[in-house]
């Protein structure tokens, strides 16, 4: 009897790590999850001519129906703890001169909840093939979870209302609503002088907030940016955007799965753009140290570089900064240089590197391993990572050998080639 049950624990241990070996890497779904709602060329798009203009402030609960289209204009606040409701396939075009932006306040919600088939659209203005990254503005969601800086409450530099710019708190269940199945194209364009918006800004948004199957495509600086805040996101696609994709920052506490950003080198700037920047602050002397500082957890990504010949402004996937956690586990990143970048102040040893793991993860085509700012810390890091228990698989592979469709210019399907020996888990 104990034999049996000796050999039954045995037989249990080695099926339970051969299925943690065998865990989908990248992004995943019993079908292509990103058909239908998604457009990979939005500059042909035919949106049609705006009916109605959304200007001013929106201090009472709204609804935007799919029977109008909307054009928005100058700087639209929800404030006053309203309601925006938007309904499935609403499309709002944003103003080019005025920088059309919209900003949920604090206290305030955007219920933008379209379908698989009719989402909901933010775009440009600007008639079919000529629309361009920094058209409009983009959209802006401030709330009530933790940030750590200084008072616990900031603002952004974008020229916001200064009586109505101001994010963070002390409730990480905040709810600012729902976007799902939502496009927001061509966004980015600069509120005066300040720093160009991103297409989406979350700035102290608290965990009973939905964004899930959000694409950002063309925005002319981030994709998507989290100003701390707590945080899960899902299916999100970033596409060709100028600066980075995914940026996190202000202690941030987010989980994202299922999701992917798909650059292309020529739409890159000469600032760092990367997948993935992490960091905990921008300057010390104004985060309270005492608070959480910024931890990602990302499973299940996919990050790749469309130029497969090495040309344009290629940089590193994801570039981490002191102080901040960053776990990317059953994820594919092809086609970048380096794999990944970890900057200066990082030391080579178990503090630091222990803060920053990779499990399950593909590295395809990548100019570099785990790399560093600071010279004298690779032999370290390199002697780190480059245990085998780390899980990181360093491939040489074609896109169409890798991926199952990743052609950009019919319905792309990134989800790995079942018929290779990646996704087959051996």
């Amino acid at each position: 009897m104990k034999t049996k049950l000796h050999i039954a624990c045995i037989t249990f241990i080695i099926s339970f790590f051969a299925q943690a070996q065998q865990q989908p890497k990248g992004i995943i779904g019993t079908s292509n999850w990103m058909t239908n709602w998604t457009s990979f060329k939005p500059a042909g798009n035919d949106y049609g001519e705006a009916t109605n203009i959304i200007a001013g402030t929106i201090d009472k609960d709204t609804r935007l129906t799919k029977r109008n289209i909307y054009h928005l204009v100058g700087v639209v606040y929800v404030t006053n703890n309203a309601t925006l409701t938007i309904e499935p396939g609403t499309v709002i075009r944003g103003d080019d001169k005025t920088c059309g932006t919209l900003v949920i306040t604090n206290g305030a919600k955007i219920m933008a909840e379209g379908l698989e088939t009719d989402p909901i659209i933010f775009t440009s203005e600007n008639e079919i093939n000529n629309r361009k990254p920094g058209d409009w503005g983009g959209i802006i969601v401030l709330g009530k979870a933790p940030i750590n800086s200084l008072g616990g409450i900031h603002t952004l530099p974008f020229d916001l209302d200064p009586t109505l710019n101001h994010y963070g708190g002390q409730d990480p269940e905040d709810n600012s609503g729902i976007m799902k199945y939502v496009r927001i194209e061509y966004a980015g364009r600069k509120l005066s002088a300040s720093k160009e918006l991103n297409g989406l800004s979350l700035a102290g948004v608290g965990r009973k907030t939905t964004i899930s199957h959000v694409q950002i495509s063309y925005s002319n600086d981030d994709s998507f940016e989290c100003y701390g805040g707590d945080l899960n996101l899902s299916n999100l696609v970033s596409y060709r955007t100028t600066d980075d994709d995914f940026d996190f920052t202000q202690g941030a506490q987010i989980n994202i799965s299922n999701s992917i950003a798909i650059r292309h080198p020529f739409s890159s700037d000469i600032s760092g753009s990367r997948c993935f920047e992490v960091d905990s602050y921008e300057k010390i002397a104004s985060t309270d140290m005492t608070k959480k500082m910024t931890k990602i957890n990302a499973s299940n990504i996919t990050l790749v570089n469309l130029e497969e010949n090495n040309q344009g402004l290629v940089r590193e996937s994801a570039y981490i900064k002191e102080n901040t956690f960053f776990n990317l586990t059953n994820s594919v990143v092809s086609g970048f240089a380096p794999f990944i970048l970890l900057e200066g102040n990082i030391g080579n040893g178990e503090a630091n590197l222990s803060k920053i793991t990779f499990k399950n993860v593909v590295a395809n085509n990548c100019q570099g391993e785990i790399e560093s700012e600071s010279g004298s810390n690779i032999p370290g890091i390199k002697s780190y990572y480059g245990n085998p228990a780390y899980g990181i698989e360093y491939t040489k592979m074609k896109l169409n050998e890798l991926f199952a469709l990743p052609n950009i210019k019919g319905n792309p399907d990134f989800r790995l080639n079942v018929n290779n020996t990646i996704a087959s888990g051996n």
